[in-house]
């Protein structure tokens, strides 16, 4: 069957002048999800309402995708310096999100691409909905999702704590009563470097900004010293970490039960720190099949617990 004229629409490079920047949108083969990928940004995107108006969200989306990844490029050396009175210079959108939502842990060693996926997207959400009528949308980027939600809406989020082995180890319901717009996950097994050692550390915030950031140091708290733990600078696996000569999690070996409950202790007690201080909503925990949460997480039995119990 042939797509609908709106997604044929879809299918072609984004714009920009009259060569092209490389970024490309189109639908997903289940004629629901916008995919617009460029360089190493991946975006998942899907809305919900009238049809007309979906589309036009989209189109919304395509638009401002396009300049987005070379804004950030223009910026990057001052942000992957640790956030500072130096960052009051950056301009673009995006980077004012990833400083912003840095700036409350600069007591602690934290650079603004802690936040950069989260960043944007958010700022893909915002140019999703801006004067669109829809009942609920999400955009998620490489895990790191900004949510909207109408009044009576509500979203299901799936929580894996391993991604080299698949499955929901729970599943977040997020309604519009909730303060929750943003969710991220951090941990040693994901797409950046982590300086702790959980499966996935998933932080519940106002925005996906600020939950990415919190993710990060959550996740670098859900740690010991233990000789399974294999670490490496982090410049030795790329030379453009902002990490730098810090050693990041390579390798994670067998651990004890009681070894396992320290390090998720500790990851447990950074995450309600933040809580107090007001800067997150809730958090989960996962290390070796372990969950801690932290919080009123909004929480439902995943696949894998459906299975234990059985």
């Amino acid at each position: 069957m042939a797509p609908p004229p709106a997604a044929r629409a879809l299918t072609t490079p984004l714009p920009d002048g009259e060569r092209g920047n490389g970024a490309v949108g189109r639908l997903l083969p289940d004629g629901r999800r916008l995919h617009l990928q460029h360089g190493p940004i991946d975006l998942v995107i899907e809305a919900w309402g009238e049809r007309a108006e979906v589309a036009a969200a989209y189109e919304q989306a395509r638009a401002r995708f396009h300049d987005l990844l070379g804004g950030l490029v223009a910026e990057l050396k001052l942000l992957r310096q640790p956030v500072g009175p130096a960052h009051e210079a950056v301009r673009g959108p995006v980077a004012r999100r990833m400083v912003e939502a840095c700036r409350p842990h600069a007591g602690v060693f934290v650079t603004p691409m802690a936040a950069v996926a989260g960043a944007v997207a958010d700022e893909m959400l915002e140019a999703l909905v801006a004067g669109r009528a829809l009942e609920k949308a999400y955009v998620n980027d490489g895990g790191d999702i900004a949510l909207h939600l109408a009044p009576g809406a509500r979203l299901r989020l799936g929580v894996v704590g391993d991604a080299a082995a698949p499955g929901l180890d729970a599943v977040a319901e997020i309604d519009v009563g909730l303060p929750v717009r943003g969710i991220a996950t951090s941990g040693a097994g994901g797409r950046s470097f982590s300086l702790g050692i959980a499966d996935a550390a998933t932080i519940l915030a106002r925005d996906a900004a600020r939950a990415d950031a919190a993710a990060t140091l959550v996740a670098n708290a859900v740690d010991l010293d233990h000789p399974a733990v294999e670490r490496a600078p982090a410049v030795s696996l790329d030379p453009d970490s902002d990490l730098g000569g810090r050693l990041v999690t390579v390798r994670v070996g067998a651990l004890s039960a009681e070894a396992v409950a320290r390090a998720l202790d500790r990851g447990a007690a950074e995450a309600e720190r933040l809580r107090q201080a007001g800067l997150i909503y809730g958090a989960v925990l996962l290390l070796r099949r372990e969950v801690r949460v932290v919080g009123a997480a909004p929480l439902l039995p995943g696949h894998r617990d459906k299975e234990r119990e059985r």
